[in-house]
């Protein structure tokens, strides 16, 4: 059997010290506690069901949901062994207000996961929810990216006397110019937080142990190292699509929806919920040309359909140390691993932990995890 037929899919995602990697039937986190030891854990992740749920479009509403939603519990994972550590080196341990970094972080848990992800998702194993604090979380994006956005177009319609409908394709190119800005801007203030800029680095690694994986070359950190921390299938690119594919839906469907009697407040708040049904929609759509554009314009002059996403992502990626791609390559060495014991491992099994990458590496089932 050919080499290109036994490969796997995998994508990635980073998480707080740590970094994902899941395959079709398998995903792995990898965390490196403040001692220097790796902590692994490995889940199963059956298959998707044939069906509405593999179709064009409803794959992408599918794949966009279960993505954020094992990318926040892998993060919240993460975080709470990253805590532990902390509580571990501050004993006795005093009652502390939380800082507005730690606020920030938490509150940031799911566009972290968008940011960072990319690839198709695993279904989750059975973790449980986020809970009241991650519907918090949710609400907080959905405001910063829908309402901030609309609100930041009419604040510029108004100021400049454009009279712009709020249904017009010019108002809309307007939200979408606001929301862009918004993106980048929120992208760069999380940047300044300690921890979020170590994800940062964490998801350049990610990356760049995916394209070494892709371009067949055995996994080594040296490898990886040479590669870009850029990658087209990257979930920046794909909030940066999401504010262009935006413009154009709601520009040809802004006729089409009825007007809200009343003041202006009142046509742009009506406005702002009759928009919300159609995200699914939106992520859809650019879930397919992510797709399209991943396969078929990484080389030659369709690279600049790229561009406006690698240059997100010069924000949302650093350059790695050469610890933080150990751990990027632990996590795809079992994922790989497990993915090829899919047959015979558990669903589930308890976390290991190794005390640095060159035992992990001699463990008989991630030493042949090499390409």
């Amino acid at each position: 059997m050919s080499q290109e037929v036994a490969r796997p899919y995998i994508g990635g995602q980073a998480v707080i010290e740590g970094v994902m990697m899941r395959s079709p039937r398998s995903l792995s986190i990898v965390c490196r506690r403040r001692s220097g030891e790796l902590v692994v854990r490995e889940r199963a992740a059956p298959t998707l069901a044939q069906g509405p749920r593999t179709w064009p479009l409803v794959r992408g509403v599918v794949t966009v949901v279960e993505s954020l939603k094992l990318g926040s519990q892998a993060l919240r994972w993460s975080a709470d062994l990253y805590e532990q550590d902390l509580d571990d080196e501050d004993k006795p341990k005093s009652k502390k207000p939380p800082s507005a970094s730690n606020v920030l972080t938490a509150l940031s848990l799911p566009i972290l996961s968008m940011v960072t992800s990319g690839g198709e998702a695993a279904p989750s194993s059975g973790s449980k929810g986020a809970g009241g604090f991650g519907f918090i979380s949710i609400l907080f994006a959905i405001g910063l990216f829908v309402a901030a956005p609309q609100a930041g177009a009419e604040g510029i319609n108004k100021l400049f006397q454009l009279d712009l409908d709020v249904s017009s394709p010019g108002f809309q190119a307007l939200t979408g110019a606001a929301k862009l800005l918004i993106v980048v801007g929120y992208m760069l203030l999380i940047r300044q937080v300690a921890e979020i800029r170590r994800v940062f680095q964490y998801h350049g690694a990610e990356h760049k142990a995916i394209s070494t994986y892709e371009a067949q070359e055995e996994l080594t950190v040296e490898n990886a190292a040479k590669k870009t921390t850029l990658h087209a299938r990257c979930g920046t690119t794909f909030l940066v699509m999401v504010a262009l594919v935006s413009i154009l839906v709601f520009s040809a469907i802004g006729a089409f929806l009825p007007t809200i009697p009343g003041g202006r407040l009142a046509q742009s708040v009506g406005f702002f919920f009759m928009k919300l049904p159609f995200l699914p929609f939106i992520a859809a759509i650019t879930y397919e040309l992510q797709r399209f554009f991943a396969r078929f314009c990484t080389v030659g002059p369709l690279q600049v359909l790229l561009w406006p996403g690698f240059l997100v992502q010069k924000i949302t990626t650093a350059e790695p140390e050469p610890a933080q791609l150990e751990v990027a390559l632990a996590s795809l060495r079992a994922t790989l691993w497990r993915e090829a014991a899919a047959q015979t491992a558990p669903a589930e099994v308890p976390d290991r932990v190794f005390p640095d990458y060159g035992q992990l590496l001699a463990d008989p089932g991630y030493v042949g995890a090499r390409v």
